[in-house]
């Protein structure tokens, strides 16, 4: 059972703004996670919104599902599979592209940038918000992504926080709690709320264990490691 009370953290960094409802974009990975819970505990109504625009496996989605279907939140899979002529020069969209491997870094893994996707994803959302009536979006940009994603830069969640306070006749907020926060005290803060991430997916490949290889796989691990607890996730080959 979660609860509902609110936890206030110093990693916040974009204002609640009073808000009773938020639609939480929810990919079922370790970040969005934990803004889900996150957003539970202020005591909101929410609800999670996850897209399905070709990515390389459904792993993501199968596990957010799971997890909404458990805390009987409301929970809409929006499939835009149409647009994926439109992004798929991504190795997170084109499975003909290797998967790149190793440390996350510009040099090696600037080909798992999907064009513009928060920007749509965000977009979406926020009508998503003011079809419902809600007044917030959350989502999980953090720290960790500055220099490789341009859409999880402080820059642009101020920008889209700005249209979308202009994208209605009442303001709605995008919540981007962990903005200058590591994947590591994120993971922290979830840990203190007592979540399971073995209820989480990461990794790029859409295998039965996770590969352990991939950038997504490595900065999670890492997170874990600094943390000093071990993932509850099962991998391919040994993570020590």
């Amino acid at each position: 059972m979660v609860s509902t009370q609110a936890s206030p953290s110093p990693l916040a960094t974009s204002p609640s703004s009073h808000a009773k409802a938020t639609v939480v974009i929810y990919s079922g990975g370790m970040d969005s996670f934990t803004v889900l819970h996150r957003a539970l505990r202020e005591g909101l109504d929410v609800t999670a919104l996850s897209f399905d625009y070709g990515q390389r496996h459904a792993r993501e989605l199968d596990t957010a599902r799971t997890v909404c279907a458990s805390l009987g939140i409301a929970h809409q899979v929006v499939d835009i599979r149409a647009i994926h002529g439109l992004i798929d020069s991504s190795a997170l969209t084109d499975a003909s592209q290797a998967m790149p491997h190793g440390d996350y870094g510009e040099e090696n893994l600037t080909a798992t940038v999907v064009p513009n996707r928060n920007m749509i994803l965000l977009s979406l959302a926020i009508a998503k918000a003011i079809n419902i009536g809600a007044d917030r979006v959350d989502y999980g940009a953090h720290g960790g992504d500055h220099v490789l994603y341009p859409d999880c830069r402080p820059e642009f969640v101020k920008a889209m926080n700005h249209a979308a306070g202009l994208s209605h006749f009442t303001p709605i907020a995008v919540h981007a709690p962990f903005l200058h926060a590591s994947k590591a005290e994120i993971l922290c803060e979830g840990l203190a709320m007592g979540l399971d991430y073995g209820q989480t997916w990461t990794c790029y490949e859409g295998q039965a264990l996770a590969c352990g290889r991939c950038g997504s796989c490595r900065e999670r691990l890492e997170a874990f490691a600094i943390n000093g607890v071990s993932d509850p996730l099962p991998y391919a080959l040994p993570t020590s």
